[in-house]
């Protein structure tokens, strides 16, 4: 049986090196988790306890103070977080977000870039913690917005 991580690596090491494959991953992605796919992500880096995705402002993103809404950054930071806790999960693990913390350092404008790291255990015996963290910046590289995860790990039944 294939863990999700090893599909997730499978899908984007096969798309990402056609034309248009990394869309067409982002298409699948979002028709899989709707909500992540709500902002339209798109994807950049993804490797084991790695992954670099980013959103582009637009009206549907923004707040009454015209900059990206602090749940569309939320939302992007969880993806890439997310993504790189999924891809560093030794096989014989699963994992769920039980807490996000995030604080928002500056109004976030134009396209934003999330990297998310993540850093699990290499053997899981028993439940355990483990953080995954995403740093979001603008275009100018000024971090609007930092974000801690912390996932509850145990063995796969």
């Amino acid at each position: 049986m294939t863990t999700p991580g090893e599909r997730l690596a499978r899908s984007w090491r096969r798309l990402s090196r056609i034309p248009g494959g990394r869309r067409i991953f982002a298409w699948i992605l979002g028709r899989t988790v709707p909500y992540s796919g709500s902002v339209r992500p798109r994807f950049h880096v993804l490797e084991p306890g790695r992954a670099v995705v980013s959103i582009t402002e637009r009206r549907r993103l923004r707040n009454h103070f015209r900059s990206v809404h602090a749940i569309a950054l939320a939302n992007v930071g969880e993806l890439a977080s997310g993504l790189a806790m999924t891809l560093a999960l030794p096989a014989d693990a699963r994992g769920i977000p039980v807490r996000i913390e995030i604080d928002y350092l500056k109004k976030a404008r134009g396209r934003i870039t999330a990297e998310g790291r993540a850093d699990p255990p290499a053997r899981v015996t028993a439940d355990t913690d483990a953080d995954a963290t995403a740093e979001l910046r603008d275009e100018d590289g000024d971090v609007v917005a930092t974000m801690v995860v912390r996932w509850r790990i145990g063995p796969r039944d």
